[in-house]
């Protein structure tokens, strides 16, 4: 399984929001600036994170964007399953069904669905505010 840059910069704009006070918009610009990300990029991201509650957006001139529910309720597994689709190690498995006419006598089908399980379990239980509380302090960097 590859992340693609659609998951990984849409995980970045999310936690990016997070860091912000929950009454505040962001306006996209300033988040493709800190983030280092084009603001084209983050225009195609942004319909399919709006599509659900993670993100609430105001048009005009204090426009923006700000997370729909708290830092702590929005999980990365979420997150990767609207940008990437589904997580599964392999096709056969995709969409928590098994899809092969081999799947009674295949001998791998129990190790592509322990891996598949694994996998959701771990993006699941991390939240955008466990990786914020995990990141680097930076704020006592001095330079002189």
């Amino acid at each position: 399984m590859k992340i693609s840059t659609k998951g990984r910069y849409a995980l970045r704009m999310l936690i990016d929001l997070a860091t912000h006070p929950s009454d505040e918009f962001v306006a996209l610009k300033a988040i493709a600036e800190r983030q280092e990300i084009s603001k084209k990029y983050l225009e195609q991201i942004v319909p399919i994170l709006n599509r659900t509650d993670l993100l609430i957006t105001n048009r005009g001139f204090q426009g923006g964007y700000k997370l729909g529910r708290s830092a702590d309720k929005i999980s990365v597994g979420e997150i990767l399953r609207l940008t990437e689709g589904d997580l599964a190690p392999v096709a056969c498995i995709a969409g928590g069904t098994v899809n092969c006419d081999r799947s009674i006598d295949c001998p791998t089908l129990p190790v592509w669905q322990g891996l598949d399980k694994v996998i959701n379990e771990y993006l699941d239980g991390i939240t955008l505010q466990d990786i914020i509380d995990q990141a680097p302090d930076h704020s006592n960097d001095y330079v002189i």
